[in-house]
């Protein structure tokens, strides 16, 4: 059966409403009536690069870009968290970069869009340091409550919560007066701990089974790399990778600690990690797609 439209809902009303009074018989001379307005146009969807000098029509949506001519053999696109920027080389015609653009039309608004996209659920995973706010923890939702009945942070975990609720509480020391930073700095130190002591139990699940050896093991905040490997045998491993479920935090242990056997991205690499992580791909692709909280 199908789902009624707008037109079946009047249908079905005129079988029980009154039937409209007949139209008012037009005068033998009346003036011609006039002609309903159009409807306004749809918006165009637009993308406006902050600097962009120029800008172009790409199937159906407005494209400011960013232009700058460069020391290059061809040209180039970027699409970043600003929009489109290109760059071509001093004798090519503006002609001939429309026409490329136009030819990279689907590529472009692909990646723009993309691009619109995360930096709404960046803005939206901006976190307000107050009581109740809620962190990804271990892949998990944890919420904050403000309690000065205790010392530190405290985690608690609930039971006979309901479904989709959240089972997990951290409590902190804390006034209901306490200040977003006061609340932040205590809340970044009890993760990094809790990140410590996790990175440090999977090190030692996973290094017997590599036939590896730790050095030294230290925490990261890195802003673009998850974990680093040097010859000599420390590993570095960023303290955020703590948001993320169990599962992934294995994928970027493992991805280190392989790199004490193959210092490369080689197929023996990738062997050295699908011999204990045989499904590591759907692992690796949740990092690329989860978007963390904005802490700052």
């Amino acid at each position: 059966m199908s789902r009624p439209g707008p037109h079946d809902a009047a249908l079905q009303l005129s079988l029980f409403d009154q039937p409209p009074a007949p139209p008012p018989a037009r005068a033998r001379h009346a003036e011609p009536a006039a002609p309903a307005p159009l409807p306004a146009p749809a918006p165009v969807p637009h993308f406006q690069h902050p600097r962009a000098q120029r800008s172009i029509a790409l199937a159906g949506h407005q494209v400011g870009y960013e232009f700058r001519r460069a020391r290059r053999r061809s040209i180039g696109f970027v699409v970043g968290t600003e929009g489109l920027s290109v760059s071509a080389p001093r004798w090519v015609a503006l002609a001939e970069v429309e026409q490329a653009l136009q030819a990279k039309a689907a590529w472009i608004l692909r990646k723009l869009h993309e691009q619109q996209e995360r930096a709404r659920r960046l803005q939206a995973a901006k976190v307000v340091w107050q009581d109740g706010t809620s962190l990804p923890f271990l892949g998990e939702t944890v919420i904050l409550l403000l309690d000065p009945r205790v010392t530190g942070a405290q985690l608690h975990s609930a039971t006979d919560t309901l479904p989709g609720v959240p089972r997990l509480t951290l409590h902190l020391g804390l006034p209901q007066t306490a200040t977003q930073d006061q609340i932040r700095e205590l809340v970044q130190t009890w993760l990094q701990r809790q990140a410590r002591r996790v990175f440090e139990e999977r090190c030692a699940h996973f290094v017997p089974k590599l036939g590896v050896r730790i050095k030294r093991l230290s925490l990261s905040s890195a802003a673009t790399r998850w974990g680093s490997a040097s010859a000599d045998g420390s590993v570095r491993l960023n303290w955020r990778l703590i948001h993320f479920a169990l599962p992934v935090i294995d994928y970027v242990v493992t991805h280190e600690l392989a790199h004490l056997r193959e210092m490369n991205h080689s197929p023996a690499f990738w062997e050295v990690v699908r011999s204990v992580l045989p499904d590591f791909e759907r692992s690796r692709g949740a990092l690329r797609s989860e978007v963390l909280p904005s802490l700052d």
